[in-house]
C-alpha cells in the first residue's frame, strides 16, 4: 500500500499478493532476513545452518540491541544464545554493569517486558521466551536499566501504538486508546489499583489482533 502512495495498512485477503500484488501485478512477498541468509545456506548446506540453536529453534537471527547498553548494535547470532551473553558480548554490557539492569523487552515493543531475574538465564529463542510469557518477535532487544522510569517507558509505548494503530479491527483501535489513558493516569499517580488488572486483561484482548 505505501509503495503505491497509500496509507501503510494491511490489505484484505483474498486476493493474495501472488495473484494481485503491487500495482495489481503478481508479487512475491519475502522477508529480507530470509533473503539475506539464503545464499549462505545454499552454499554451505542446510545441515550447517541447522547446527545453530536448539531443537525447534534452529539457525541464526539478526538481533538489534538498543537502550541502556554501552554499544547499541545489530548483530547476527546463533538462536538460543543466552540473553546475558548476547548483551555483554556484542553490546558492551548494560550501562553501570549487569546488576544495574531493571528489565528487557526481548522482541520489540509489542512483546512483554521481562525482569532481571528472568534475564539472568533466559535463552533467546521462540520456545524459551514463550515459557516466560514473552516472545522473540522481531528480536529487537530493548535494555532498560534502573535509571529509567518503567511506567513512563510503557506509557510512551502505549502512546506510539495509539497513534500508529491502523484502526481496522475494533479490539486494537479502541483498546490501545484505553491503554494510553490508563498509562497516563498511572504515570501521573492518579490511577486506581484495580486498573492494573484491567490493563492486563485489556492487553490480552488486543493480543493477536
Amino acid at each position: 500500500e505505501s509503495i503505491e502512495g497509500k496509507q501503510g495498512k494491511p490489505r484484505l485477503k483474498p486476493p493474495f499478493p501472488a495473484d494481485v500484488g503491487i500495482f495489481g501485478c503478481p508479487t512475491t512477498v519475502t522477508n529480507i532476513e530470509t533473503v539475506a541468509v539464503a545464499p549462505t545456506i545454499c552454499r554451505r548446506g542446510g545441515d550447517w545452518f541447522a547446527q545453530f540453536g536448539r531443537e525447534r529453534n534452529k539457525g541464526t537471527k539478526l538481533f538489534n540491541i538498543s537502550g541502556n547498553v554501552n554499544n547499541p548494535c545489530t548483530v547476527e547470532e546463533s538462536m538460543s544464545i543466552p540473553l546475558k551473553d548476547l548483551i555483554e558480548r556484542h553490546a558492551g554490557g548494560v550501562k553501570g554493569g549487569w546488576d544495574n539492569l531493571l528489565a528487557v523487552i526481548p522482541g520489540g515493543s509489542s512483546t512483554p517486558v521481562i525482569p532481571k531475574s528472568i534475564c539472568d538465564t533466559v535463552l533467546m529463542d521462540y520456545d524459551a521466551l514463550a515459557e516466560v510469557e514473552t516472545g522473540l518477535g522481531t528480536a529487537a532487544v530493548v535494555v532498560i536499566d534502573k535509571s529509567a522510569d518503567i511506567i513512563r517507558c510503557i506509557a510512551r509505548l502505549s502512546e506510539f501504538y495509539k497513534h500508529e494503530s491502523c484502526g481496522q479491527c475494533t479490539p486494537c483501535r479502541e483498546g490501545v486508546t484505553w491503554m494510553y489513558k490508563i498509562m497516563q493516569r498511572l504515570q501521573a499517580g492518579n490511577a486506581k489499583e484495580s486498573e492494573i488488572q484491567f490493563l492486563f486483561e485489556l492487553s490480552k484482548q488486543i493480543e493477536g489482533h
